[in-house]
């Protein structure tokens, strides 16, 4: 029975006015009967990513139906859980999708890559009806089984992407960005289409300046992602990203207008006004050398803009948040710097790294040539 109705579907399917198709239909056929299921299973997976199933609903549940069910216990796990995904696309009906999912969980019990995809498509299916506690308890869960595996697996970046939607969906931005990069850093870029890159350069953008935690936006400024934004009336997000980035005060104020447009960024003016600070006061630490790097309360009021009574609430603040390490010394109203939190460069401080370095070398020569000629006096 089973045989007749592959037969069936795939004639109907090689009748198809388009050629390409019909030919896709035939291949499809020759490798089923001459039972080729390795070769069959990489034809279908090529097959299903065609404009023949993505335009038209139904088609990718009808292949699986009439086709793919047939010799579904003879695939790779992980390939039939990749095929399952596409045809979840086609699935409105959220119980209907739930039952195909759990089904298919039988099959592929015991392969754990396959088994964490399924549990991420589960994921997708509830924030698509935004159920996010349910989302939440198969984040956490599949969170854990993810960590056991080894490398960068293919389920990575499915993973990452339901995770950043899910705390983008809580508005957490910290978490969402955190994800977000991650996801990035396991796709070629030019998998998403240009409308999505757009999308999510801005959502990690917002993400960077509100989430709590987050100093250190060298990753993001470095990823050709924010390529989608330049040029385009969304460029005043990446010049902010570029102040916060150098702790440039002047360049935050001058964006106020911008700021207040964006409703998000208007709430949260204070906030970001102390996070713009606290990164204005790392980029002095940064930018003295490690031998003179005691800083008067009155150079930290000049660079932040701040009143000079809340510059010692600032630098507790950066040192509390493990931003900086150093001493205040309240009586003669200056701190004094011993530590920097690493971050991802721009170009602009790598050049003023490259600087302190070739200073230090001098330095080293110096001393060189100082022990050298007091050598003499020394031994003596």
């Amino acid at each position: 029975m089973a045989a007749a109705r592959v037969a069936s579907y795939l004639t109907s399917q090689k009748g198809s006015s388009d050629e390409s198709v019909a030919a896709v239909f035939s291949k499809l056929e020759e490798l089923y009967n001459k039972k080729l299921w390795h070769q069959l299973t990489l034809a279908t997976a090529e097959a299903i990513k065609l404009p023949y199933f993505t335009e038209q609903g139904g088609r990718m549940k009808e292949l699986y139906d009439n086709f793919v069910c047939d010799f579904e216990h003879r695939i790779n796990p992980l390939a039939l859980m990749e095929i399952a995904m596409y045809c979840l696309l086609d699935m409105q009906d959220k119980d209907e999708a739930i039952k195909f999912i759990e089904k298919l969980k039988l099959r592929i019990k015991g392969h754990k890559e396959a088994s964490i995809l399924a549990e991420t498509a589960l994921g997708n299916i509830y924030i698509r009806t935004r159920e996010l506690p349910e989302v939440k308890k198969i984040v956490e869960a599949t969170q854990a089984s993810l960590e056991e595996l080894d490398g960068v697996t293919a389920v990575h970046s499915r993973f990452y992407e339901l995770s950043s939607d899910y705390y983008k969906l809580q508005g957490d931005h910290a978490n969402y960005y955190r994800e977000a990069l991650r996801f990035l850093g396991c796709i070629d870029l030019s998998q998403l289409p240009n409308d999505r890159q757009h999308e999510r350069a801005y959502s990690l953008s917002l993400a960077a300046l509100l989430g709590d935690g987050v100093y250190n936006f060298g990753e993001l400024l470095a990823h050709p992602i924010l390529d989608s934004l330049r040029k385009t009336d969304k460029q005043w997000i990446i010049d902010l990203m570029y102040a916060f980035n150098s702790g440039d005060i002047g360049k935050f104020e001058n964006s106020q207008p911008m700021l207040q447009k964006q409703p998000d960024l208007a709430k949260a003016i204070d906030k970001l006004k102390m996070k713009i600070s606290l990164l204005c006061l790392m980029e002095m630490t940064f930018n003295r050398p490690s031998n003179n790097r005691c800083i008067s309360f009155a150079e930290i009021a000049k660079e932040t803009r701040l009143p000079i009574n809340e510059v010692e609430l600032l630098t507790m603040k950066a040192l509390s948040l493990g931003l900086v390490r150093g001493t205040i010394d309240q009586v003669e109203q200056h701190v004094t710097m011993t530590w920097v939190q690493p971050r991802v460069l721009d170009l602009a401080q790598i050049s003023t790294m490259q600087k302190r370095l070739t200073q230090w070398c001098d330095d080293v020569k110096q001393m060189e040539l100082l022990v050298e000629n007091k050598a003499h006096d020394i031994l003596i």
